[in-house]
């Protein structure tokens, strides 16, 4: 009786506790925690930057250089600087164009779109990742929190095992020795519960710098009946999902088809770039007294492209192999996503599988051990070295139940990412 006693009152202040979480200032959801680091987190905004940046190249790249303006003196005699001494002295305004050879710009302007978009693409990639990391940092708090509040009501327990063994050794029924054994089971606890305090520390560290706040800002992880698994979609089911959605992949597709722009690019340089300009000259009238007629001069040029083995073809050469690295690239990733996906669903699996097993059947006989041995105890029927290593026996499944649910979850968090889509579920 007295057992359950504790164990109803362990359930009455786990409710209050979530009522007081409701009110904490310094209270934490899961989704409170994920909109905090989509808004918040600089290493997303950097990213995000990044890409908006290059979404401005591709129309710089595809439009024409600025023309060039010049203006000019021709045949100035250096005796005098005269403008009216010699008849063919001129004064020249000019407008030149650069004009690359047809294609060029186009191809230029595709290859920098691509690589915008492939920077567009790591945005959602690194959203994805960051969402992960906040879910499993979350999750090591939800257990910590959880580990910490069994190793409490456990201290609890064998005080109050302490205190029954010394009545029983006070009346000559019981022994010092189990009086010594509950007391260095108790330092035991206290020593898991320091170490479980030192890693929650560093977990908030780390989940504070993820939501852009101070290191050492309190966090209270606030439990919203986070105890129930969704059932995956089929593994086969998820690897189609991948090529599909992960932005990974995407943004190597993309990488990809810049690599083929710039290869076309690079075969354009075989040939020539041109120049075209139009001069107008204007003479001065008073050297002869009479109207003379100025000059309009045009001009065409182009490079030659002579050096094509030394140059051009090395630059095909460059862009094939950079070609295929990319394809290589997308080959691999492709592989590691799915060993990723294949390792996560396992993860999964058997997390969920265990969860289900320490819920429904491992901890409700392990508690109904620790009642049934309490109560021999009462009554000199077990001896308390067993009593005291059933409790602890709970307590390690209780703590490992934590245990199992976290990792099923942070495996959960670990698919959606890889994936790159939310709606994995059956």
């Amino acid at each position: 009786m007295v057992l359950f006693k504790r164990w109803a009152q362990l359930t009455i202040f786990l409710a209050l506790f979530g009522t007081a979480h409701a009110e904490n200032p310094d209270a934490l959801s899961l989704q409170t925690a994920l909109d905090l680091a989509l808004r918040n987190n600089p290493s997303l905004a950097e990213i995000r930057a990044r890409s908006e940046a290059m979404a401005y190249i591709p129309s710089q790249v595809a439009t024409l250089p600025d023309p060039v303006i010049s203006f000019n003196s021709l045949n100035l005699p250096t005796d005098s600087f005269n403008l009216n001494q010699e008849n063919m002295t001129q004064l020249q305004a000019g407008l030149t164009q650069a004009i690359p050879f047809p294609g060029k710009l186009r191809l230029r302007g595709e290859g920098a779109l691509h690589e915008a978009e492939a920077a567009a693409h790591n945005v959602t990639e690194a959203r994805w990742l960051l969402l992960r990391d906040v879910k499993k940092t979350w999750w090591n708090l939800f257990y910590l929190d959880h580990a910490l509040e069994i190793i409490a009501a456990n201290q609890g327990l064998l005080q109050q095992f302490v205190a029954i063994a010394q009545s029983k050794y006070q009346v000559g029924q019981g022994l010092q020795q189990d009086v010594l054994l509950a007391q260095l089971e108790l330092s035991k606890l206290l020593d898991n519960t320091i170490s479980l305090k030192a890693a929650r520390e560093m977990v908030r560290a780390h989940l504070n710098g993820l939501i852009d706040r101070s290191a050492d800002q309190a966090i209270t992880v606030l439990d919203e009946s986070l105890d129930e698994l969704p059932t995956v979609k089929a593994e086969r089911e998820l690897f189609a999902y991948a090529e599909s959605y992960r932005a990974l992949l995407a943004s190597q597709r993309e990488s990809v088809n810049a690599a083929k722009s710039r290869l076309a690019l690079a075969k354009k340089d075989f040939y020539p770039d041109f120049k075209v300009g139009a001069f107008y000259s204007v003479r001065d009238d008073m050297l002869t007294g009479q109207e003379r007629a100025d000059f309009l001069s045009l001009r065409l040029s182009m490079n030659l492209p002579i050096f094509t083995d030394t140059k051009q073809q090395k630059a095909v050469d460059q862009r094939n192999k950079e070609l295929l690295q990319r394809k290589f690239a997308l080959r691999d990733k492709s592989n590691r996503v799915r060993t990723e996906i294949s390792t996560a669903y396992s993860l999964f699996k058997k997390s969920r599988q265990q969860v289900e097993l320490f819920k429904t059947g491992i901890i409700p006989q392990a508690r109904q051990t620790v009642a049934s041995m309490l109560a021999g105890y009462q009554v000199d029927k077990v001896d308390f070295l067993n009593l005291v290593r059933t409790q602890i026996t709970l307590y390690n499944y209780e703590t490992q139940y934590w245990k199992a649910l976290t990792e099923a979850n942070q495996a959960l968090a670990q698919l959606i990412a890889v994936v790159g889509k939310e709606e994995i579920y059956e």
